[in-house]
């Protein structure tokens, strides 16, 4: 595999440790409704899988950056 794919695979699987986990910590303080049941399709999957996606964001965009940095280039 490139080193791409891998780090690819490492960002994705980081974001959503870190999106589960940002939930787990918020869900005490959501309203009951943000609030997931397992399994079942509801609210609080979609609240889980959003802060997923902002995890995977944030890290994407800090991968940038740093790999701006070392290049000299931003």
């Amino acid at each position: 595999m490139s080193k791409r794919v891998v780090a690819n695979f490492v960002q994705a699987l980081l974001a959503v440790l870190a999106g589960n986990a940002a939930y787990l910590l918020l869900m005490p303080h959501l309203p009951p409704v943000a609030r997931h049941t397992p399994f079942r399709m509801d609210l609080g999957l979609l609240v889980d899988f959003w802060l997923c996606l902002l995890a995977f964001g944030v890290s994407k965009a800090a991968w940038r950056q740093l790999r701006g940095a070392e290049t000299g280039k931003r």
